[in-house]
């Protein structure tokens, strides 16, 4: 696969505006953990090569373990997910995958038992972006480094 423009030089504005995305979630009060799982898991099911690997290095320096890091793509087989992270994750394969599924109200149900309604717009803003991300990050086929 080959880089193709590097969006950011070309785009400064449009760059800004992501990473200010990207502020305003470090000031939302999600844990950083339920973040780098969101964005790792809307990364896996958009097939950003470059997003997988740098949401996967940051979970690890989070202190992440690789027994959920490696089960990630299959969290409901597993027991090593809290309920909150499962309501969350659930909610991230939701709105990933919009012409598929839709948004399915006991997705978002199931986000009222573990989420204050800010959070729940908070999770929807990181779902946003980083679904924003991967769309550079495919489009314009970055790889890892």
């Amino acid at each position: 696969m080959h880089n193709r423009i590097e969006w950011a030089k070309h785009a400064p504005e449009a760059y800004k505006a992501m990473v200010g995305l990207e502020q305003a979630l470090v000031k939302s009060g999600l844990e950083s953990s339920l973040l780098e799982l969101v964005r790792l898991r809307a990364s896996q099911i958009n097939g950003c090569a470059y997003c997988v690997n740098l949401h996967a290095n940051d979970a690890r320096k989070a202190g992440e373990t690789e027994a959920r890091l490696q089960t990630l793509s299959v969290w409901r087989e597993t027991a090593y997910f809290t309920p909150r992270e499962r309501a969350a994750l659930a909610w991230v394969e939701s709105l990933t995958r919009l012409p598929e599924r839709g948004a399915p109200q006991d997705d978002y149900e199931a986000l009222q038992g573990y989420f204050e309604p800010a959070e729940v717009a908070n999770l929807t803003l990181a779902i946003a972006t980083i679904n924003a991300w991967n769309r550079f990050g495919v489009g314009f086929a970055m790889v890892p480094a």
